[in-house]
């Protein structure tokens, strides 16, 4: 009985042993696991239409890691939540984007991280939230996706029933031009031969007139140095004349200057008198067409009879 109880006791002890290793060396590999992987979140304004769970995310087209969890926002339906699970030396910096893309025109959509420059310092260690969030921008799909619905959008404007209305105005109109034109052929035949012979005669003239400009150009070049010359002589006498005037005028400064003090000071006395003495002789002039021998000879003129 007692061996059998220590054959019991010892093989108990093995399996708890060999229990807590196997626990032991599971932790382990869970921790080594978990520390070799970096988890970001994503947060998507557009629709990740084949996106799912275990899709691939790429690192400038070099795979780091996986998609671990998708799923809506609870704030806002159109945004799309998305959890990476991502190698941990992978250089996720505070500029690196995601994106959607897509591996040719029928392979698998995956998440592609892009841009990171080399000073800009690591998203861990400046987002200090749980769960670091890598900011996104448009992709491709999405660009052409909007590009395309605002080509349909305009292409609805242009082909409405107002527009299309109008065009087939228009056509109408043309069709009706064309007619009036073939009609009437022959005047405008007509009318462009006379609109030719016009030309013809419109370019005679201009000729002409550029012959009869030449012609004047070159008897206006010819004269010109003639003209040049008189000028030129001319000049010179003004300059001459002005030379003696400022040369007369050093000369007689004194007395000119004496003038303008004393003699220009007599001119208004001397102007008053004239014009008394003007008065006095406009009054003799007057009597002597009135009488002159009775006013020479001092007599008043006789009084001429009024009868009773």
């Amino acid at each position: 009985m007692e061996t059998k109880a220590n054959h019991v006791l010892i093989g108990a002890f093995t399996l708890l042993a060999t229990t807590s290793l196997l626990l032991f060396a599971l932790w382990a590999a869970k921790y080594s696991s978990e520390r070799s992987w970096q988890t970001y979140s994503v947060v998507f304004d557009e629709p990740v239409t084949g996106l799912s769970e275990g899709s691939l995310v790429q690192y400038n087209g070099i795979a780091v890691g996986t998609v671990d969890e998708l799923r809506l926002s609870p704030q806002d339906p159109r945004r799309v939540l998305a959890t990476l699970r991502v190698q941990a030396d992978a250089p996720v910096k505070t500029d690196t984007r995601a994106k959607m893309s897509m591996s040719g025109i029928t392979g698998s959509p995956f998440i592609q991280l892009t841009g990171g420059s080399p000073r800009a310092p690591l998203l861990v260690e400046a987002d200090r939230r749980e769960v670091p969030v890598i900011r996104t921008e448009p992709s491709a799909l999405q660009n052409i996706a909007d590009t395309a619905n605002r080509l349909v959008a305009r292409l609805d404007r242009l082909l409405s029933e107002e527009n299309v209305a109008r065009v087939s105005n228009t056509l109408e109109n043309i069709e009706s031009v064309s007619s009036t034109v073939a009609a009437q052929r022959d005047d405008l035949r007509a009318i462009m031969e006379n609109t030719r012979e016009a030309s013809r005669t419109l370019e005679a003239t201009v000729a002409n007139a550029n012959g009869v400009i030449t012609e004047f150009d070159r008897e206006f070049v010819d004269e010109l140095p003639a003209l040049v010359t008189k000028l030129d002589r001319t000049l010179t006498k003004l300059e001459a004349t002005a030379e003696g005037a400022q040369t007369i005028v050093d000369e007689n400064r004194a007395p000119i200057r004496s003038f303008t003090r004393d003699g220009l000071a007599q001119v208004g006395p001397t102007l008053t008198e004239l014009r008394v003495l003007i008065r006095d002789l406009r009054r003799v002039t007057d009597r002597l067409d009135a009488g002159g021998a009775n006013y020479l000879l001092g007599r008043d003129a006789p009084k001429e009879f009024e009868p009773q």
